[in-house]
């Protein structure tokens, strides 16, 4: 005796159920992949994936095995040149970091760059080649100092790479507080992109340049402020609270 499926012997078609979870989820993974690139930060790779493009192509045609490392390379690449919408708190009682990584110092240091001459609270962010680079305004204010120094190109974690390597300095001056933002290069990253110029103001959290591949950033703000963050602490920039400014009046809270 022949057994058939009561679907199949009703006459009635055989619905299949489709498993659309998987790339559903394909889909909404490139779409952020997509969502967090900016033109103006990918533009800064322009030069790289002209090389890129060249040795992929290269590999192609002579050994094609050998382009599948150069598609990864690319595919890394715009991983890095990301640049994520951020909503910054907008409160001038505070300071926000100036970039995403890993606090690694926080001490007290003698500013006398760009005409500060006064003792200033250091906290240091190192940037892994994971981090997004892009730098932003930790305060609302005018940017009223931009400076770079040469130097050299040692791991952006060795302290000596603040006062030796290649780096820009820049001053905020907010309604309240004056605070420097100090961008610097480590042994891969080797060039630091300023977008904004003396006179600009910025919003906190705003956009201000970027430092192509593995740095460190310094924020520097007035002895008397209370840090926020200690050693070893995560942080993304545009967001993440540092520091809290003493003496500073904020609008009164709703009840």
């Amino acid at each position: 005796m022949n057994f058939m499926h009561g679907s199949i012997a009703s006459g009635m078609p055989v619905q299949r159920k489709i498993q659309v979870g998987k790339p559903l989820a394909l889909g909404r993974t490139v779409c952020i992949f997509f969502r967090v690139q900016k033109p103006r930060a990918i533009s800064e790779a322009k030069g790289i994936f002209l090389i890129l493009a060249v040795l992929l192509c290269a590999s192609y045609y002579w050994y094609r095995p050998l382009a599948l490392l150069w598609v990864a390379v690319i595919l890394f690449v715009l991983y890095f040149f990301r640049d994520p919408d951020r909503i910054a708190p907008d409160d001038d009682g505070i300071a926000v970091a100036p970039a995403d990584g890993l606090i690694m110092a926080i001490e007290d240091r003698l500013e006398g760059e760009g005409g500060l001459m006064q003792r200033m609270i250091c906290i240091s962010i190192f940037l892994s080649v994971f981090d997004v680079h892009v730098n932003r305004s930790p305060i609302m204010g005018r940017i009223t100092h931009s400076e770079g120094k040469k130097g050299i190109f040692l791991d952006a974690r060795d302290p000596e790479s603040a006062r030796k390597n290649v780096s820009r300095l820049w001053i905020i001056e907010g309604p309240h507080v004056t605070v420097a933002v100090r961008q610097i290069t480590g042994a891969i990253a080797r060039r630091i992109v300023p977008w904004s110029k003396v006179g600009e103001g910025l919003s906190q959290g705003q956009k201000f340049g970027m430092i192509r591949f593995g740095s460190r950033t310094e924020l520097y703000v007035p002895e008397g402020s209370k840090v926020l963050v200690r050693v070893g602490e995560s942080v993304r920039g545009g967001v993440t609270p540092m520091v809290e400014f003493p003496a500073v009046n904020r609008p009164p809270v709703p009840v």
